[in-house]
């Protein structure tokens, strides 16, 4: 409970009896009721998702050093964590509904600051957009909007959409199917390497490039050493993700300049960045 405490996760009233202040009252801080289930942005789903599976490339990392294998996880359990979450429903649905919670809270700050961004679209398909978290709340806020979630068989199987919400079973290295924009939320990007990337953004490049007057291709992601005045607690939580990005994935965070080199090789000269906290908010233009 010290720790919690001086971590800021609990509030501690201190007991000024003869214990020394070693008892006394907690109370939840801030962070800890973003755990509460019923808290509009709980991020409980998160911590489930951080169970055995994701604990045992922790400690391989020493052994993935002196063997070919793309990442530590797939050291630890011979695959790589896609095709695991394949064969796994129980991961699969934990990773679904902890991006679920991370989009609910992210989606809120977008709609707030960069409402603007999605202004004026007709059609957007949410590449990787798992059970359609980020695409049900922009078709909510813009009613006149085509929304398409895209997303691997067995993550989209049995959804079911709106009348302006449809999910789509695909891949996005074969097809995007054409829009207005393409949204690609955290979680795309950085899980895979640069050349994967850019074939991902090749394909964004034609879904869009089939516009009259072309589309756009919106990111959310993190550029590393970005942040809002400077905040050393989101640099830090960058630096962390990009831990994640290596051990589970083969990813990585980018400085602007790696991004910009993939945007260029994938044909994008043009982009603009809007800062949202330790993420950024690209967009790409033809």
């Amino acid at each position: 409970m010290r720790h919690l405490t001086r971590s800021g996760f609990f509030l501690h009233d201190k007991d000024d009896g003869d214990n020394g202040g070693a008892g006394g009252r907690y109370a939840l801080a801030p962070p800890s009721c973003l755990l509460l289930k019923d808290h509009p942005f709980s991020a409980a789903p998160l911590m489930k998702v951080s169970y055995t599976i994701f604990t045992g490339p922790w400690l391989r990392v020493s052994e993935w050093f002196h063997n070919d294998d793309p990442t530590p996880f797939q050291t630890a359990h011979g695959t790589t964590f896609w095709e695991y979450a394949t064969q796994d429903p129980e991961l699969n649905r934990y990773f679904n509904q902890a991006m679920a919670s991370d989009t609910l809270l992210f989606m809120s700050l977008i709609r707030k600051h960069c409402r603007g961004v999605f202004e004026g679209l007709d059609s957007l398909v949410d590449v990787g957009g798992g059970t359609g978290m980020s695409a049900r709340a922009i078709a909510d806020e813009f009613p006149g909007m085509k929304c398409t979630v895209l997303d691997l068989p067995h993550v989209v199987a049995g959804l079911e959409g709106t009348n302006n919400l449809t999910y789509l079973a695909g891949n996005m290295f074969e097809a995007i199917p054409p829009a207005h924009a393409v949204l690609l939320k955290q979680s795309i990007m950085h899980d895979w390497n640069d050349e994967d990337c850019v074939k991902i953004l090749k394909k964004c490049k034609e879904a869009i490039s089939k516009r009259e007057n072309g589309g756009k291709v919106i990111i959310v992601d993190v550029i590393l050493g970005a942040t809002q005045n400077g905040d050393d607690e989101s640099m830090q939580n960058q630096l962390f993700m990009d831990y994640l990005m290596m051990v589970y994935y083969g990813g990585q965070e980018r400085i602007l300049k790696d991004w910009v080199k993939i945007f260029n090789d994938a044909g994008f000269t043009n982009y603009i960045t809007t800062q949202l906290g330790s993420r950024s908010l690209i967009q790409l233009f033809l």
